[in-house]
């Protein structure tokens, strides 16, 4: 087994810090495998997910491996998960597009980090599930409609969410394209749902006070290059908020730790390394002693809102500073924007971790 170092970033977080917040996030596990928002919070598919992909960036691997298998055992016989779980039990039987498409992204980042071809085929037939449901979405310009009850679907497309599934489509393909299987043609939907994103602007609610859906398109590689870097100009201002991070919605004084790290992950996938270390030192106010870290800010009263430690927020911090520091094989999940080219990075052995 080869030895590798957890995600750090020199100066602002180190190798232990890294690890201690992987845990802080392992100790809110539930026995199930599910790992909610926090202790005796709500459990969604897409944020048990982000930490679970965290898990494993910081080597451990049973509990992420636990959380894998919640979403193969929650997953219901259409492909689809429920929107939100409490302690094991259905709140909200609704079903998000894109809290469905995710388990590929992760699946396709424990397979990068470790090699562990046995489990990605394990996984397999609930991403491949998943991602045909996500398609049955797919609108007659390529957007993909973001929400499904039984009154029947959500006649909207939403651009963060397209953004990231356009991600987790590549990350599907990419997956099968490892393992040897012969998959279904989804790179032409990807395709179909990339040049909306690019060129369709109208068929997408209009979300702009939020920062996500700045971002997102790039982070999710439809926008790359000069674009990308054309796109993070145009809106700089609106969203970044001096040496603290960045705001969640253009018009409110809160700065959020998730949504700062994932544009410092968007900005690694555009090579401006220089402005994501900044913004990922920016926003290490909101980590605790334990590893934790804080949701946001209201900077206007420097009062922490909500007064909730959310797993994903660790989580995102853990990803970003991979993206960062190269640590895991996994370090360029958002970076690597041609995936098949990515599969022969997948490592035959795998991967443990030295504490520093």
């Amino acid at each position: 087994m080869s030895r590798r170092e957890p995600p750090f970033v020199p100066g602002v977080l180190s190798r232990r810090q890294s690890l201690r917040t992987g845990e802080s996030i392992a100790a809110e596990q539930e026995p199930s495998g599910a790992i909610p928002w926090f202790g005796g919070g709500h459990t969604d598919p897409w944020d048990h997910i982000e930490s679970a992909m965290a898990l494993t960036a910081t080597g451990l691997l049973d509990e992420a491996k636990a959380a894998y298998r919640w979403s193969a055992a929650t997953q219901r016989p259409d492909g689809s998960w429920p929107r939100q779980f409490r302690l094991g039990v259905v709140e909200d039987a609704g079903t998000e597009s894109n809290f469905c498409a995710y388990i590929a992204t992760g699946v396709w980042h424990h397979l990068l980090c470790t090699g562990d071809t046995d489990f990605a085929r394990e996984m397999w037939p609930t991403v491949r599930a998943a991602i045909d449901f996500v398609l049955e979405l797919q609108g007659e310009h390529g957007q993909i409609y973001w929400a499904r009850d039984d009154n029947g679907i959500f006649d909207e497309a939403l651009l963060t969410g397209c953004s990231s599934m356009h991600h987790s489509i590549g990350c599907a393909s990419a997956l099968a394209g490892a393992l040897g299987i012969e998959g279904p043609d989804w790179e032409s939907a990807r395709a179909r749902l990339g040049s909306a994103i690019r060129q369709r602007p109208e068929v997408f609610a209009v979300k702009d006070r939020y920062s996500m859906d700045w971002y997102y398109p790039i982070l999710g590689g439809a926008i790359t290059g000069d674009a990308g870097r054309a796109r993070i100009a145009a809106r700089w201002r609106d969203f970044v908020v001096g040496n603290i991070g960045i705001r969640c919605v253009s018009d409110r004084p809160w700065v959020t730790g998730a949504e700062t790290c994932e544009l410092v992950m968007a900005l690694d996938c555009l090579d401006e390394r220089a402005r994501a270390l900044d913004l990922f030192a920016a926003m290490q106010h909101l980590r605790e002693a334990d590893g934790s870290y804080w949701t946001g800010l209201v900077f206007a009263d420097g009062k922490r809102w909500p007064e909730e430690r959310t797993t994903w927020t660790g989580a995102a911090v853990v990803l970003a500073a991979d993206a960062l520091s190269r640590a895991t094989p996994g370090s360029g999940i958002f970076r690597d924007a041609v995936f098949r080219d990515a599969v022969a990075g997948v490592a035959s052995t795998g991967a443990g971790y030295v504490i520093a």
